[in-house]
C-alpha cells in the first residue's frame, strides 16, 4: 500500500507543486504563480484543476511511465541484438550502428543501440583513466609537419600473415595514408614514404619517435664528434637529402594524433577486413586506399592557414639514388667488390680506394663512385683456390728400444722406480 502512495516526481515538477498549493491556499493569485514558474495563465489554471482534483499526482505529467510513441517495436530490437551477436561482435556501438544501416538498412541512433546492448549484457561501460597531457596546437598549414609510426597488430586476425602498418598523418589537417609491410624496418619505412611523397609531395617536417629505424643508436665518428653531428639512421640520411627535418619524439604521447588513427583502424579497419574476408598483405593494401578515401572525408579538418606546404618532386631527382641503403666498401687489387656474401667485378677503370653500395627497394644494387654510377657484373663463381700438396718427410722415425730409458722408468712416490725386466742382482 505504501508503494501505491508514492508517487514519482522531478525537482521541477516538486517546485511547481509547491507554487499551485499556494494558490489553492488563496496565498498567491494564479497569474503571480505564472509569473513565478514562466508559465502562461491557461497553463496555471489546468495545473490547478489537476491537482484539486487529483491530487499531488495531478501534477506529474501524463506521458510519465508511458511508452514512447517514437520508439521501435521489440522485434526490431530483438532482431538488431540478433544480427550484432551474429556477424558484429566486438563492434563498438557506433560503428555496429554504421554497419546495421550500411549493410542490413536498419537505421536507428548509436545511443539507441548502445542502450540495447548494455540491456542486453553485450556491451559494458567503460571509462577509461585520462592522464593530464599538456595539448600541443596543430600545425597552421598542410603538409608543414607528417607524423608518423608503425603500428603492431593482428591486422587480418589470424586470417593471413602478421603485419606492420606504417601509418602518416598529416597534422594540420588529420589526414591519414598508410601501407601494410610484413616488418618495420628501413626498407618499409623507405618505400612507404617514398609512396607518400608520389602522392602529396614532399613535407617540411616528420615527426616519429626513436625506432632504431628511424633514428640511430651508433657511437658518432670523430669526425662527426668534430662537426658536432651524431650517426644518422639510413632513413634519416635519406630524409635529410630530400631536405626533410626530422624531429623525434620523447613519448607516443607526444605524437598523439598518429596514435589515435591506428586506435581508430584497429577497431574500425580490422572489422571492415574481417567482414570482406581479407587474407593477404596485397588485398589488404588495396582496401586500405579505399577505406581511407571516405575516412579522410569524414575525420579530416580544415587546416588553419591556407596553402599547401607539400613541395613537388624535382624532375631531376633520382628517388632511386636517396631512398636506398647506402654502404662503403673497399676496392681490392683485382678490381672486385665484396657485399652480402657475393663478389662483384667492377668494369670501369678508376683509381679509387672504396666504392659506394646503393641497395635499392627493389632488392637490386648499383656502385657510385663521386655520384657517378659504375658498370660492374657479378661474379657467379668464385675461383677454387689450389691446394698445395707438400712431400712427406724422409727422414727416419726413430723408435726407442723397450729397455731404453724413456720407457724403463716412471714417476711415482715422489721418487724414480725401474720398471726394467732387468734387476740387479741381491
Amino acid at each position: 500500500m505504501a508503494r501505491e502512495d508514492m508517487i514519482m516526481a522531478s525537482p521541477k515538477e516538486l517546485r511547481r507543486l509547491h507554487v499551485i498549493r499556494k494558490v489553492l491556499d488563496g496565498a498567491i493569485k494564479q497569474i503571480e504563480a505564472g509569473e513565478v514558474l514562466f508559465l502562461s495563465s491557461r497553463q496555471i489554471c489546468r495545473m490547478v484543476k489537476r491537482v484539486k482534483w487529483e491530487g499531488d499526482r495531478g501534477i506529474v505529467h501524463r506521458s510519465r511511465g508511458r511508452p514512447s510513441n517514437r520508439g521501435y517495436a521489440d522485434k526490431v530490437k530483438d532482431q538488431a541484438i540478433r544480427l550484432y551477436r551474429e556477424k558484429y561482435r566486438g563492434f563498438g556501438p557506433t560503428l555496429a550502428a554504421e554497419k546495421l544501416w550500411e549493410r542490413e538498412g536498419m537505421g536507428f541512433s548509436d545511443e539507441t543501440l548502445r542502450g540495447w546492448l548494455i540491456e542486453s549484457g553485450d556491451w559494458k561501460k567503460s571509462r577509461k583513466r585520462r592522464v593530464h597531457r599538456q595539448w600541443r596546437e596543430r600545425k597552421e598549414h598542410y603538409g608543414e609537419m607528417v607524423q608518423m609510426d608503425g603500428s603492431h597488430h593482428d591486422w587480418l586476425e589470424g586470417r593471413g600473415p602478421r603485419c606492420v602498418l606504417m601509418g602518416y598523418v598529416d597534422d594540420a589537417t588529420g589526414r591519414g595514408f598508410g601501407r601494410f609491410y610484413e616488418y618495420e624496418g628501413t626498407g618499409p619505412a623507405m618505400d612507404s614514404f617514398r609512396q607518400y611523397i608520389e602522392g602529396h609531395g614532399i613535407p617540411l617536417s616528420v615527426y616519429l619517435d626513436k625506432h632504431t629505424t628511424y633514428k640511430s643508436t651508433g657511437e658518432p665518428t670523430i669526425a662527426e664528434q668534430l662537426e658536432g653531428v651524431g650517426p644518422l639512421s639510413e632513413f634519416e640520411r635519406a630524409l635529410k637529402e630530400l631536405g626533410v627535418e626530422v624531429i623525434h619524439a620523447h613519448s607516443p604521447q607526444a605524437k598523439g594524433r598518429i596514435e589515435r588513427f591506428f586506435g581508430t583502424l584497429q577497431d574500425r579497419l580490422v572489422k571492415e577486413m574481417r567482414l570482406r574476408g581479407i587474407q593477404t598483405l596485397e588485398e589488404a593494401n588495396r582496401f586500405l586506399d579505399e577505406f581511407l578515401a571516405p575516412y579522410n572525408e569524414r575525420f579530416a579538418v580544415a587546416p588553419a592557414g591556407p596553402g599547401d606546404l607539400h613541395r613537388k618532386i624535382p624532375s631531376r631527382l633520382d628517388l632511386n639514388q636517396i631512398l636506398c641503403v647506402k654502404a662503403d666498401r673497399a676496392l681490392r687489387n683485382d678490381f672486385t667488390v665484396a657485399y652480402q656474401g657475393k663478389l662483384y667485378q667492377i668494369e670501369d677503370h678508376i683509381r679509387a680506394s672504396k666504392v659506394k653500395v646503393h641497395e635499392r627497394l627493389d632488392g637490386s644494387i648499383a656502385m657510385m663512385y663521386k655520384h657517378r654510377p659504375l658498370r660492374f657484373k657479378e661474379i657467379a663463381r668464385r675461383p677454387a683456390r689450389e691446394k698445395r700438396s707438400f712431400p712427406k718427410s724422409q727422414k727416419k722415425v726413430s723408435i726407442p728400444p723397450p729397455d731404453h730409458p724413456w720407457r724403463n722408468f716412471k714417476f711415482g712416490r715422489g721418487r724414480y722406480e725401474s720398471r726394467s725386466p732387468i734387476q740387479p742382482p741381491p
